[in-house]
C-alpha cells in the first residue's frame, strides 16, 4: 500500500491548521496593538507627549531591530555592533516621531480590519482600511512570528516604509558608508523637518 497520497495530505492539513493558527495569533496581536495605539493617542494632549507616551507601546509590538536593518539594506553588513545598536535606537526615534506629529488631539482613528494572508511561513500581512480626519488610507500591516508576533513593515497606500526609508539610506550609504547614514539619522533626529 502506498502512503504517500495520505501522508501528504495529512501533512497539509497539518499545515493548513498551524498556519491558521498562526494568522490568528498574529492578528490578535495586530488588534492588541492597534487597541492599545488608539486609547494612548486619544488620551495625549499633544504631540510631544504622545510621542514618549507611544514609545514604549511601540517597542512592545513592533521590531525596530528588524526594521532598521531592512531599511539600511545591504551595508547593514558593514555596521559595526555599536553602530548598528546607534542605528536602531535613531530609526526607532525618527518614527515614533514622525508618525506622532502626523496626529492631531481630538481626532480619532477607525480602523477596519480585513483577511490577513500568509505569504511565506512564519510571516502574515493583515490589510486594514484607516480613517482619520476624514481621510480613508489603506494601510497593510507585516508581522513576523520572530520574538512572538511583530510587525516589521507598514504599507500605506502601497508605499512600504521600510522601502521608503531604504531609498534614503542607500544613498547616504554609498556616499560616506555607515557614518553617512548615522550622521543622516542624528540629523533627522535632532532637526525634524
Amino acid at each position: 500500500m502506498n502512503l504517500r497520497p495520505f501522508l501528504l495530505l495529512v501533512s497539509m492539513i497539518l499545515f493548513h491548521g498551524t498556519a491558521a493558527a498562526s494568522t490568528a495569533e498574529a492578528e490578535s496581536r495586530l488588534h492588541s496593538a492597534v487597541d492599545e495605539v488608539v486609547k494612548t493617542a486619544d488620551r495625549a494632549s499633544n504631540v510631544g507627549a504622545l510621542a514618549e507616551s507611544l514609545r514604549p507601546i511601540l517597542q512592545k509590538y513592533l521590531s525596530f531591530d528588524a526594521m532598521t536593518r531592512r531599511a539600511i539594506g545591504p551595508g547593514w553588513r558593514q555596521f559595526s555592533k555599536e553602530q548598528q545598536d546607534q542605528a536602531v535606537q535613531l530609526f526607532t526615534t525618527l518614527i515614533i516621531r514622525t508618525y506622532s506629529s502626523k496626529y492631531t488631539p481630538g481626532e480619532h482613528a477607525v480602523i477596519t480590519f480585513k483577511a490577513a494572508s500568509t505569504p511565506a511561513p512564519g510571516r502574515v500581512e493583515v490589510p486594514t482600511t484607516l480613517l482619520y480626519e476624514g481621510i480613508q488610507r489603506a494601510v497593510t500591516y507585516r508581522l513576523e512570528a520572530a520574538e512572538g508576533w511583530r510587525i516589521t513593515d507598514v504599507v500605506a497606500e502601497g508605499v512600504s516604509l521600510v522601502a521608503n526609508y531604504r531609498a534614503q539610506f542607500g544613498a547616504s550609504f554609498q556616499k560616506g558608508g555607515a557614518t553617512a547614514v548615522i550622521n543622516s539619522l542624528n540629523q533627522a533626529v535632532t532637526h525634524p523637518k
